[in-house]
Formats: C-alpha cells, sequence, structure tokens
C-alpha cells in the first residue's frame, strides 16, 4: 500500500472519536491547548504518516520536525512492508508449521504438527513432561502454553489439543540462567529485527521482551519490554500496555536497566543468517531466546511492529529511522 492509499484509508476509516479522545489526553499531559494539539496530530498524521497512536506513543509533542523526521511510524513502516516483503511469501512466517520447517535449523527443537497422528505424538511425549502449544496460526501469543504431558493421558490431550486448535507442539525451551533470573516463568524473548539486500542480512536494532506474571513475555499478554544496544545491554526502563515503567522488575525484584543479554552476538549473527532463507521476505522481526547452548528461533514476523524509544526517555530524542534509511530506500 502507497503513501496516498494509506493517508486515504486512514482519513476515511479512522476512529475520530477515540482520536480525540488521545488528543484531549495529551493536551491535559502536556498542558498543551486541545485544539492546537489536535491540529498538530493532524498535521502528523499528513506530514509523517503518524496516526493518533504514533502521536501519543512517540510522543510527537515534545519534538520539533527535525526530530519527528527520524522516527518510524506506522505509516511508514506500512511502506516497507509493501515494498519489501513479498505478500506471496508471507505464509513462510505466518503459517507456523511452514516456518518450522524452513528455519529447522534455527530452532533447534522438536516440533510436531498434530495431523491425525496419535501414535506420533505419544513418541513426541514419550521422554517429555512438558510440551509447548500453539494454533499453527496465531499470533500475539494467543492459546501459547505450556502444558503437563504424560503417556496415560496422551490420547485425552491429544484431543483436547485438537478442539483447541492448538495443533503445534513443541520442545520447552530452557533459557539461559541469566535470562530466568529477570523471570523464570516465561521464556524472556528478544525482538531483533533485520534486513535484506544484496546477498547479505543487516541487524536493525533490538528490545528485549520479559514476562510479568504469566507464561509468556508478549506485551498484549502483560509482558512488558526494554530497549537494548548493538551489544545486547538494556539502555531504558521496561515499558508495559499500561504504561508502567520498570527499571527493576515487580516480581523478581532483579536490575532491569543495565541488564546484559548474554550470546548476543551469537543471536546477531543467527538472524542475519536466518534472513537469507527466504529473501523475498526482506524485512523481519525474529523472535529470538537464549539458552545456555546458543540463541533460538521462536518466531520470524513478516509484519513487524514499530517499536522505538520515547523521546522523554531518550537525551538523543532520535527515533529508528537513520538507521533504517542506510539500507532501504524509504
Amino acid at each position: 500500500m502507497g503513501k496516498f492509499s494509506y493517508l486515504v484509508k486512514r482519513i476515511f476509516h479512522a476512529d475520530y472519536s477515540n482520536m480525540i479522545k488521545i488528543a484531549k489526553n495529551v493536551s491535559v499531559k502536556a498542558n498543551k491547548n486541545f485544539v492546537r494539539i489536535f491540529a498538530d496530530m493532524v498535521f502528523c498524521g499528513l506530514r509523517y504518516q503518524a496516526g493518533y497512536y504514533d502521536y501519543q506513543e512517540f510522543e510527537f509533542y515534545l519534538l520539533n520536525n527535525k526530530q519527528r523526521k527520524t522516527f518510524l511510524t506506522r505509516g511508514l513502516n506500512n511502506q516497507i512492508v509493501s515494498k519489501y516483503n513479498d505478500k506471496n511469501y508471507w505464509y513462510c512466517f505466518d503459517d507456523k508449521v511452514s516456518f518450522n520447517k524452513l528455519f529447522k535449523k534455527f530452532m533447534k527443537r522438536d516440533c510436531l504438527y498434530l495431523d491425525n497422528n496419535l501414535d506420533e505424538f505419544k513418541k513426541f511425549i514419550k521422554d517429555k513432561k512438558e510440551i509447548m502449544v500453539k494454533p499453527i496460526d496465531g499470533d500475539g501469543g494467543f492459546k501459547v502454553e505450556k502444558i503437563k504431558v504424560n503417556i496415560k493421558d496422551a490420547e485425552k490431550i491429544y484431543n483436547q489439543l485438537i478442539e483447541n486448535n492448538q495443533t503445534l507442539v513443541e520442545e520447552v525451551v530452557v533459557q539461559h540462567k541469566d535470562m530466568a533470573s529477570l523471570y523464570k516463568n516465561s521464556v524472556n524473548t528478544i525482538r531483533m529485527f533485520t534486513f535484506y539486500k544484496d546477498g547479505k542480512g543487516y541487524f536493525l536494532q533490538a528490545l528485549l521482551k520479559i514476562g510479568n506474571g504469566g507464561v509468556i513475555d508478549n506485551f498484549c499478554g502483560g509482558g512488558m519490554y526494554a530497549f537494548v544496544d548493538d551489544k545486547g545491554k538494556v539502555l531504558v526502563p521496561a515499558i508495559d500496555q499500561d504504561d508502567n515503567l520498570f527499571s527493576v522488575h515487580p516480581i523478581t525484584k532483579k536490575e532491569i536497566v543495565g541488564f546484559q543479554i548474554p550470546l548476543f552476538e551469537e543471536a546477531k549473527k543467527m538472524v542475519c543468517e536466518a534472513s537469507l532463507v527466504v529473501k523475498e521476505v526482506a524485512y523481519v522481526g525474529w523472535d529470538v531466546a537464549i539458552t545456555s547452548d546458543g540463541p533460538v528461533l521462536i518466531e520470524g514476523n513478516c509484519y513487524p511492529g514499530v517499536f522505538q524509544i520515547r523521546p522523554s526517555m531518550s537525551e538523543k530524542k532520535e527515533g529508528i529511522l537513520p538507521t533504517y534509511k542506510k539500507y532501504m530506500d524509504i
């Protein structure tokens, strides 16, 4: 979808009542006149393809126009995906069975698709106490669970998984002890962004996702995330879906800011290599777990979300777009 068609779609399908609500919230937070905020919000939508959520999340009300130009907005992200990710190959990432086959080298764990194969399921769980189960086409951690298994109840478990559409089962990833020290009840993954160009994969940026009370680290599932530098060190406090900031994990009391992700360079090397597998999808957000034996792929996203450090959390007040422009024609 091009810039013009995206803008037209946003104009005709925007939730204006919610836009007004957000503009009012921002005007109170910024102590600025509502009309000025609303007008600036419209301007940013037209000039930078920044939706009202972008305007609020990336605090455009704190920035001058030079700083705003450095931020990746949802409109620009849409342009990147449309230009560099061939939709005919999205299934390689959206269909988890296809993904697991294509990226088996990087997953480094056993997986099984439940397709009328109870005997295979029994073999799969024979030496296991727990497995991860998920739908083949879900996202956001929906219906992703870790369950206990045993041979005695294999048929019952199998039928329940089929009924729940949790037809992809995987060996449980045991994360590195340093990653578990942050929060042990979920696998705390790294979202790592890469771009493929001219036969090479390039690392763009990364953020650390951390569980907080549940068994998944997804933002929409109660988790939080924090940005890391190119060496894997956490730069700023983690943030959750309710905009709460955490320098220290609220449950484990582990320091988040300054945390060093183990084996980060190995993880960067792995995702850059993985980016060569489906060259038709050049821009990917990978979810990576760190185990004591090295990094492993959890999944890949061919429509990556938009993540940047908020201006109020950074002295530089610069978005990720300058990094992207080193490799992309946008």
